[in-house]
C-alpha cells in the first residue's frame, strides 16, 4: 500500500481517538462497560465467534474439493483473515485471504481472488438487504417497498444466470471496470446448487451477526431494532468498502453514525454506543486470532484438481 494511504489511515485513528477524548472523554466512554451483564457480554461473544464458524463453513463448501476435510484448518485461516482484515488498514488484510489459501491448501491465486470477490458482493448484497428491510418499514408503504426489495434481491441471481452474456459484453473492452467486472464472473461457481448454498451460508451469517451486534448497541443506547439496524449496517458497510481506517476506527463510527443520524437520534448516545459496539467486534477479533493460534494448521497433501 502507498505511504500516504497509511499515513492518511493513521491520521484518522489518531484524530478520531484525540477528538473522543476532547468532546466525550475515554474515562464516560467506557463506562456503560460497567453496566453489561457478563452473561450477556459471554453469550453475545459467543454469537460472534459462532459467525466466524459460518463464514469458514462458506469457505469450506466453496473451495470444495480442495479444502475437503479440513475444516478446522479453514477456521484456522477464517480467523487470521478475519484478523488481519479487521486490523489492517484500506483492506489491505484482504491480501491475507490468497496468501492462505495458496499456504495451506495450495489454492492458486487465479481462482482465490475471484471467488474473494464474489463472496464479497454477496456479503454487500446481503447488508444492503437487511438495511433496506429496516428502512423500507419505517419510510415506505408496503406497495412500494415490497416490489423494490423482491427486485433487489433477484440481482445475484441475475448476475449468475446471465454470466455468459456479461461475459461477451465485457470481452475485449479495455479500463479498470471491465477487468473488475471479468474478474467477478470468473469467481462465480459453475454449479447452481454451490451459488444457492454460498447465497444461504451468507444470509445466515449476516442475520447471526447484525442480531449480535444489535443486541451489544442496545445494551449501550436503548433503541428500537428498527433503528439500529441500519446503524449497525452503516457501520459494517465502512468495512467492506475501500476506505478503511486502522483497525476501521473512525470509519466505523462514521458509518454507524451515518445510518442513525437521518432518524433524528441523540447523536452522542449513539456515538458513545457506536464506540462501545467497535470495542466489542475488535476484542471478538483480537479473541478468534487467539484461538486460531491453537487450532492445527493444515495436513499436508496432494494437491486436488480443483473446478
Amino acid at each position: 500500500m502507498r505511504l500516504w494511504r497509511w499515513a492518511l489511515a493513521l491520521f484518522i485513528f489518531v484524530a478520531f481517538v484525540a477528538w473522543l477524548e476532547h468532546m466525550i472523554g475515554w474515562r464516560r466512554l467506557l463506562m456503560p462497560w460497567l453496566s453489561l451483564s457478563l452473561p450477556d457480554l459471554l453469550a453475545a461473544l459467543g454469537l460472534m465467534l459462532l459467525t466466524y464458524g459460518l463464514r469458514a463453513l462458506r469457505i469450506y463448501d466453496y473451495f470444495s474439493p480442495a479444502l475437503q476435510g479440513q475444516f478446522i484448518a479453514t477456521l484456522r485461516l477464517t480467523l487470521l483473515h478475519n484478523f488481519f482484515n479487521n486490523l489492517l488498514p484500506m483492506r489491505t488484510g484482504e491480501a491475507a485471504f490468497p496468501v492462505l489459501m495458496r499456504r495451506y491448501f495450495d489454492v492458486p491465486v487465479s481462482r482465490s481472488v475471484p471467488s474473494l470477490l464474489w463472496l464479497r458482493v454477496l456479503d454487500l448484497h446481503v447488508l444492503l438487504t437487511f438495511g433496506w428491510s429496516a428502512l423500507s418499514q419505517r419510510y415506505l408503504p408496503d406497495a412500494l417497498g415490497g416490489p423494490l426489495l423482491a427486485l433487489w434481491l433477484l440481482v445475484p441471481a441475475a448476475m449468475f444466470f446471465a454470466r455468459a452474456w456479461l461475459g461477451a459484453r465485457l470481452a475485449g473492452r479495455d479500463g479498470r471496470f471491465a477487468t473488475l467486472a471479468r474478474t467477478l464472473l470468473a469467481g462465480l461457481p459453475e454449479r447452481p446448487a454451490l451459488f444457492w448454498r454460498a447465497w444461504f451460508w451468507t444470509g445466515v451469517n449476516w442475520a447471526v451477526k447484525l442480531a449480535v451486534m444489535v443486541f451489544i448497541f442496545t445494551r449501550f443506547d436503548p433503541l428500537p431494532w428498527l433503528v439500529t439496524l441500519p446503524g449497525v449496517v452503516g457501520g459494517e458497510l465502512g468495512s467492506v468498502l475501500p476506505v478503511h481506517g486502522v483497525a476501521g476506527v473512525g470509519t466505523y463510527e462514521a458509518g454507524v453514525m451515518a445510518g442513525l443520524a437521518p432518524q433524528g437520534v441523540a447523536l452522542k448516545a449513539a456515538l458513545v454506543a457506536a464506540v462501545n459496539l467497535h470495542l466489542f467486534i475488535l476484542g471478538a477479533t483480537v479473541l478468534g486470532a487467539g484461538l486460531a493460534r491453537l487450532l492445527p494448521k493444515p495436513v499436508p497433501r496432494e494437491p486436488v484438481a480443483t473446478d
